[in-house]
């Protein structure tokens, strides 16, 4: 069984001209970090020419479909009938894209699948993982 789910949705950017155009993005779920939802968008839709990805976490996503959720960096919200959207502040400026909200549900869906919320944590190795940063600390 697969540990990753990557779906590609089709990102609008919201910009300053009339035309929203259409920009490739990835989101993936990885059941070893069970928390996390990474948006990925690749090098021709940055600003850097590099490609990008933000991570932020799958209740921020679940949350911000029903009614507007973040206050840091990642801001989600619904618009309209069926269109989300996310927000990404950083230093360099803000982007603002409008995704299909159908897209994200299925997406959410299969992540639901493969680790059920609220059921995060069994994923976790905690003795596993302070093994580690006791052995990074010798």
């Amino acid at each position: 069984m697969s540990t990753v789910i990557e779906q590609p949705v089709e990102a609008r950017l919201v910009a300053a001209a009339p035309r929203m155009p259409s920009i490739p993005a990835t989101l993936r779920y990885d059941r070893r970090d069970p928390f996390a939802v990474v948006m990925t968008f690749p090098a021709p839709a940055t600003l850097e020419g590099v490609e990008v990805g933000w991570t932020f976490s799958r209740e921020l996503l679940i949350s911000g479909m029903q009614g507007p959720e973040g206050q840091g960096d990642v801001r989600v919200r619904p618009y309209g009938y069926d269109r989300t959207v996310l927000e990404f502040h950083a230093p360099e400026g803000t982007a603002i894209v409008h995704v299909r909200s159908g897209e994200i549900r299925r997406f959410l869906a299969a992540a639901g699948e493969l680790v059920p919320v609220g059921l995060e944590h069994l994923q976790l190795d905690l003795d596993h993982d302070l093994a580690e940063l006791m052995r990074d600390a010798c």
